[in-house]
This record gives structure tokens, C-alpha cells and sequence, in this order.
């Protein structure tokens, strides 16, 4: 059965069908300009999924289902937060999906960005993982997608990837103190230290929510993971969030921003 919704604006009315993840040739009119680029299309809610023609179908659907399982998280057919939907969808918000990382090197980004299309989130074929083959780099990128792009957006002050957000006071406590640049060293009792000097102050939003949220869901618990990820985040379980970094547990398990409360499987089913 499919499923039909409509979000409103002040602006107009989205609509988006529930997705049945099939993939089809790029469409034309305005998402002509990702034709010479990519094969590969799959609509999420009006959020597009891109693919080279090197891109396993598989993980491309792969991505597109995690990406559902993330918007629509009690998978009722309805996204759980329209508002943030209607942002990713206003901001033509998609997922470029290519085969291995020298494949999205050589890709021509200005060609988008030119046309307009500025909220994309690159990811590896190599790096997709579905079915517990090593971690799933799936759950994080199209987890930035949203945030980034839809939750910083629509609850500024709350979200926002700048000083002085809720989300930013977290960060810095989580550092150890304010760092608008990568330090040299951490001071002792960080639990967040992220060492990659391009990462700016907002990109360190970014990935500061990716960890506790995918923390709290239980993502990062297994002990190889733990290991994997110990350099960079402390708090790898729900247990260990709520008790060091109560500011963004509250964040992140408010029912008002409803953000998802449960992992995504790799399944989506309408219940």
C-alpha cells in the first residue's frame, strides 16, 4: 500500500510518497545537472539518494533505507519530525554515493553547487557495510545529512553549529573548553577529541551529535568498536552518556525535537 502525506508550510505544501526504494535513472528538470555524474536515483521522502554507475545497487539501497529508518523512525509511514523533512527537502538536501573515495574525488561538485544544490553528504560504496561486516559508515553520513542540514536549520538555537547553541555548549564541555580550532592537545577529562585539523568549529558540531546520538542508540558498544573509536569519543554507550554528558543526553531523548530513539537495521517496514 502506498502511502501519501502532506507537510505544511508557510510557503506551500510538500508532499512525499512513503518510498519503495526502487532505483530509476536520474530524473530530469531541475536534477538534470546529476545526470553525467550518476546512473543511479532513489527519492527518500523527497530526499534524493544519487549513485555512480559503479555503485552497487545493493548498498545504494542499502543507504536510502537507513536514510528512512532515520526520518521515520517508528517506521508508521510518516516522518517523525516534518518540519526538519520540509527543511532537507527546501534545501534540495541528497546523498552522493560513489564507489570508493578516489571515485568521489574525481567527481565535479562545482557542477552542483553551481545549479544550486549545496546540502549534499558524500559517501563510499567501500565504506557501506549492511549486515554486521564491520562498522556501517551509513549510520554516520546520512545521519550528518539531517542534522546539518535539516536540525541545525529548523531549532537554530538549539542545534545550530555555532558558538553559543545549545549544541555548542555541550561541545565545549565535552573538549575540555571552547576551541574554535582543533588544540594541540586535550586537556585531561575530554571525553570528545577529535583530532582532525580541517574540521572546523561547526563541523566539530557535527560530529560531536553523530557520536551521541549514535552512542545512545548503541551503535559504538561492541569491544572492537570501542577500541576503533577510543582516540575520538569516550562515551560509547547510553549508560555513559547520560551520566558524563547529561546536557546533550537531555538533548538528544527530548521528545519534542524527536530525533531518532532507535538504530537503524537496515529494514524498513510500514508497520
Amino acid at each position: 500500500m502506498r502511502w501519501v502525506i502532506s507537510l505544511f508550510l508557510c510557503a506551500g505544501t510538500v508532499s512525499a510518497a512513503v518510498p519503495d526504494f526502487k532505483i530509476t535513472p536520474v530524473p530530469g528538470g531541475k536534477l538534470r545537472v546529476f545526470q553525467k555524474q550518476f546512473a543511479q536515483h532513489i527519492s527518500v521522502f523527497g530526499v534524493r539518494v544519487f549513485g555512480t554507475a559503479k555503485t552497487p545497487p545493493a548498498k545504494l539501497r542499502h543507504i536510502a533505507i537507513v536514510l528512512a529508518e532515520y526520518l521515520d523512525n517508528d517506521e508508521d509511514g510518516r516522518p517523525d519530525n516534518p518540519a526538519v523533512l520540509a527543511e532537507l527537502v527546501r534545501r534540495n538536501a541528497f546523498m552522493a554515493v560513489a564507489e570508493n573515495e578516489r571515485a568521489m574525488e574525481r567527481l565535479d561538485h562545482e557542477v552542483f553547487q553551481d545549479a544550486g544544490f549545496h546540502a549534499g553528504q558524500g559517501q563510499f560504496a567501500t565504506e557501506t557495510l549492511p549486515g554486521g561486516r564491520g562498522f556501517d559508515a551509513t549510520l554516520e553520513e546520512v545521519l550528518h545529512l539531517i542534522t546539518h542540514e535539516g536540525y541545525a536549520n529548523v531549532y537554530p538555537k538549539v542545534f545550530g553549529e555555532r558558538p553559543g547553541t545549545e549544541l555548542a555548549k555541550g561541545l565545549d564541555r565535552a573538549r575540555g573548553g571552547h576551541f574554535r580550532r582543533v588544540p594541540r592537545r586535550y586537556p585531561k577529562g575530554a571525553w570528545f577529541t577529535y583530532d582532525d585539523r580541517t574540521c572546523d568549529y561547526g563541523c566539530q558540531c557535527t560530529e560531536y551529535l553523530y557520536w551521541a546520538i549514535t552512542s545512545v542508540l548503541g551503535a559504538q558498544e561492541a569491544r572492537h568498536r570501542r577500541e576503533e573509536i577510543a582516540h575520538e569519543w569516550k562515551l560509547y554507550s547510553r549508560e555513559l552518556v547520560q551520566k558524563h554528558d547529561p546536557h546533550i543526553f537531555k538533548l538528544i531523548t527530548d521528545p519534542k525535537y524527536k530525533l531518532p530513539s532507535r538504530l537503524p537495521d537496515g529494514k524498513y517496514v510500514v508497520k
